[in-house]
């Protein structure tokens, strides 16, 4: 038998895959702007024109203390002159040391950190520092001060300006704005008889006039918190001045969890998480979801579509007011009360984040400040570049200082005011190249991500972002939705990076998706499949997902709808024997989700439902389809009804999380790939402590099957797919032990059984998973007997006790991630003996 050894994810350009994406996935991108230098990108010279202000425009004194702004992209007569630890941090790029193949783009990264670290030196100049610059919700919108409420407002294209609301009949004749330097308008509204002349919980909004004349009411940029009368259909939303009395405010009783080793994150919708026809509250999420998120041991909640959006069909992602929570789930008080209900649980709480785009509404959005202005004056590129043509939004000018201080301030506002633990970002496919990923095929050339087409501007945002989120919490967890696989996305700023933890490995489900749809069973192909999982940069992290909220939108199909289709509204009943095809779905459903985890990232992502198979798509409610909310929900019921197979799924589930939980594999650098068996349809993989055996055979059962490991000793059953607790035919026994024996000659690994110093014989069903852990010689057999994990031993929530404060327990956090290595092995496994495994005798 030959044996080769081949290293997949080394961080050079061969390493990652081409992956066409025909379409972007909300993504945006930008370009640098005004002020000229000549670079070479291992290219032809390209000239960049970098943005600049005139010097008469910012005074050395004109940092921000109360309604001071600078507006455009600032520029300094010193910026171009480098301290000596400037030269080192712009000059001596770590991410090259690390891949030596983006040596030709030395220029690009020196180019692109310059960019940076000039861009902090001038917000420490004018505005103190960084973390002060992203104080801008204290500043601008509606802020107490003494005996006073004081709003500020950025609107250089303004004319004239007022406010109105509640609190003045709507005329704002009495309360007209003044307009100071940079385009802020601003006004001091004392006190009445000692209280705010503004009333908590009252509407507001921005009425200004056009240079034609023309007067127009605008939800303030920064405003708290907004509304919409449900009554009337199709009703423009308000802002709401929301400052409640210290009685009525939530207090936060739960510390911050620890940061987890590696996260497992429930992806989740409150809106739709009700088993009810109707939009979700934060408070019912918060009691009734989320001890089902820890029962299944996850140990992260994403949830999305928390940013204020005026149409509930986008998911969320067409956000029109950044600094407000979605009101159809609750008030602010509310979405904390969630947030410390999922601290007590020792969850943390990541946000989706969409600075990728805005929503292109004019009436409810920041797009209805754009009245025709230059880009300087706006939050948004002009013309083309300003709009994105499939998602029919606008596009944020990241060079712009007031829009620099409107998103580091968004970051800090969710991290702070609601204490979330980090974000997920969204689209940042489409803000890292000018093309916004559209039409674009990423092979993996290098020359696809550090080009003309690199947004720096979108770049330099990125890294600032990622510099403040860790001044202010650094323990936050920041992941990026990034379908091209830009190297450094995942490596730390101060390496030339752009400082992600992690990038979602969004290539994964695509994979899944075209083997379901396109291939027979004995078609599919182990080292396919695997080279799918294991294809990404040993030194950048990733979470890996077999399906997210994007496989369940209507029109598309989950990978339970693929597999069961119309039998999952008829043959989920254990009261009669499983058909053929839903045996088949919910054995690959297991396979499938659990292959992903073990292999496919340093963390795992699951969308709310698809952990027990949720039938049916999500379709929002549209006119489409009478505006009903049947779909737009998850019925929970069929997890609890104890004759339904769905609890099958949702134990596995439960026990993939807790195998984790006790064996860090996620974790775990050491990743080795030692069979792709492609006649048996078997892959062999070590991850961590663990060993894996896959067998995607539809038929055959292997017993005797030889499996190669790193460690000699005893090893025995951690978990089973075939179990019956999870919905199983039960074949595989959880009391064999398993003892190695030496092959070859150690640390030779040509003289080795798969280039594996040890071997194992064990038994493969046909279409199961197991995983084996190496028994602990000095334990008890009691305690060696509950590594084995089945649905009886795995913990569950109380959920009477989930609000006993957590005591803090240490945190470890990995810096380094291992990379993979892959023994391929054509031939079949001659030592096995096969059975054909008739389902009707089971």
């Amino acid at each position: 038998m030959e044996n080769s050894f081949n290293v997949l994810s080394t961080p050079f350009q061969a390493s990652f895959s081409p992956q066409v994406f025909p379409v972007a996935s909300r993504n945006k991108i930008c370009f640098p702007s005004q002020h000229n230098t000549r670079l070479k990108f291992g290219s032809p010279e390209q000239s960049w024109d970098i943005s600049s202000t005139p010097k008469s425009r910012v005074r050395k004194d004109d940092r921000m203390k109360q309604s001071s702004a600078i507006s455009a992209v600032l520029t300094d007569d010193n910026s171009t002159t480098a301290s000596p630890e400037e030269d080192i941090e712009t000059e001596n790029i770590g991410l090259l040391m690390l891949d030596p193949a983006l040596e030709p783009y030395l220029d690009h990264f020196r180019y692109r950190m310059k960019r940076y670290v000039d861009q902090k030196k001038l917000i420490e100049k004018y505005e103190g520092a960084l973390e002060e610059f992203a104080l801008g919700y204290l500043k601008f919108g509606f802020n107490r001060e003494e005996g006073c409420i004081v709003y500020r407002e950025w609107a250089p294209a303004a004319q004239e300006a007022e406010v109105v609301g509640d609190f003045n009949g709507w005329n704002g004749s009495n309360h007209m704005m003044e307009k100071g330097q940079f385009g802020v308008w601003s006004i001091r509204i004392p006190d009445v008889d000692g209280n705010p002349a503004i009333p908590h919980n009252s509407r507001v909004k921005f009425r200004f006039k056009h240079g034609d004349g023309v007067w127009v009411d605008r939800i303030p940029a920064w405003i708290k918190y907004a509304t919409v009368d449900a009554t009337r259909f199709a009703a423009p939303y308000d802002g709401v001045y929301w400052d409640p009395p210290p009685s009525e405010r939530y207090h936060f009783k739960y510390p911050r969890p620890p940061k987890p080793k590696a996260p497992r994150i429930y992806e989740a919708h409150v809106g739709m998480s009700s088993s009810e026809p109707h939009v979700n509250s934060y408070r019912e999420f918060a009691d009734d979801v989320l001890p089902r998120i820890k029962a299944n041991n996850y140990n992260t909640v994403q949830l999305m579509a928390i940013m204020e959006h005026s149409y509930y069909g986008s998911f969320g992602y067409h956000v029109t007011n950044f600094f407000a929570v979605s009101s159809r789930s609750g008030n602010p008080e509310d979405l904390k009360y969630l947030i410390d209900k999922a601290h007590s649980l020792g969850l943390q709480v990541l946000v989706d984040v969409v600075h990728s785009h805005a929503s292109s509404n004019i009436n409810d959005g920041l797009n209805g400040f754009d009245i025709g202005q230059s880009s300087q004056e706006s939050y948004f590129h002009v013309g083309e570049r300003g709009y994105h043509k499939l998602w029919d939004s606008r596009l944020f000018n990241y060079a712009n200082w007031e829009v620099l201080r409107f998103l580091l301030s968004n970051l800090r506002w969710w991290l702070e005011e609601y204490r979330f633990d980090g974000f997920r970002f969204d689209g940042i496919t489409s803000m890292l190249y000018v093309h916004h990923g559209i039409n674009m095929g990423f092979t993996g050339n290098y020359n696809e991500y550090f080009s003309e087409d690199t947004d720096v501007d979108a770049v330099v945002y990125l890294m600032l972002a990622n510099n403040l989120i860790r001044k202010i919490f650094p323990d936050a967890t920041v992941i990026a939705e990034d379908v091209s696989g830009m190297p450094g996305l995942g490596r730390p700023v101060s390496e030339g990076g752009i400082g992600f933890d992690y990038r979602l490995a969004m290539a994964i489900p695509d994979k899944w998706i075209d083997y379901l749809k396109n291939k027979n069973d004995l078609d599919w192909s182990m080292k396919e499949v695997t080279s799918s999982l294991t294809n990404r940069r040993y030194t950048e992290k990733c979470i890996a997902y077999a399906e997210s909220h994007d496989q369940s939108i209507v029109g598309d199909k989950t990978i339970a709808f693929l597999l069961m289709d119309k039998e999952m509204y008829s043959g989920m009943s254990c009261l009669t024997d499983a058909s053929p095809v839903v045996d088949r779905g919910i054995a690959l459903h297991k396979m499938i989700h659990f292959f992903t985890m073990a292999l496919g990232g340093e963390g795992y992502l699951n969308f709310m439902g698809n952990e027990f198979g949720h039938p049916d798509w999500i379709d929002f409610p549209r006119d489409g389809n009478n505006w009903s909310y049947d779909k737009c929900r998850r019925q929970w019921n069929l997890l609890d009804t104890e004759h339904l197979r769905y609890k099958f799924m949702n134990a596995f589930d439960r026990a993939m999380n807790f195998l984790d939980e006790k064996f860090s594999f996620l974790a775990s650098g050491k990743q080795i790939v030692s069979s792709m068996d492609e006649d048996n349809k078997i892959v062999v993989f070590e991850r961590g402590d663990l060993v894996f055996v896959f067998n995607f055979h539809p038929d055959n059962t292997y017993e005797g099957y030889k499996v190669g490991c790193d460690l000699p000793g005893k090893y025995r059953v951690a978990l089973d797919s075939d179990a019956w607790a999870f919905g199983g035919h039960g074949r595989v026994g959880h009391d064999v032990d398993h003892y190695t024996s030496p092959e070859g000659i150690p640390g030779v690994p040509e003289t080795n059984f798969n280039g594996r110093p040890n071997s194992l014989k064990v038994l493969s069903p046909a279409r199961t998973c197991v995983a084996y852990h190496r028994v602990d010689e000095s334990m008890s057999e009691i305690e060696d007997d509950r590594t084995i994990i089945s649905s009886e031993l795995l913990p569950t929530t109380n959920i009477k006790e989930s609000d006993e404060k957590l005591k803090d327990s240490p945190s470890v956090n990995i810096s380094e991630v291992g990379q993979t290595v892959v023994v391929s092995v054509e031939e079949s496994n001659e030592d096995a003996n096969v059975w054909d495994y008739d389902q009707s005798d089971d």
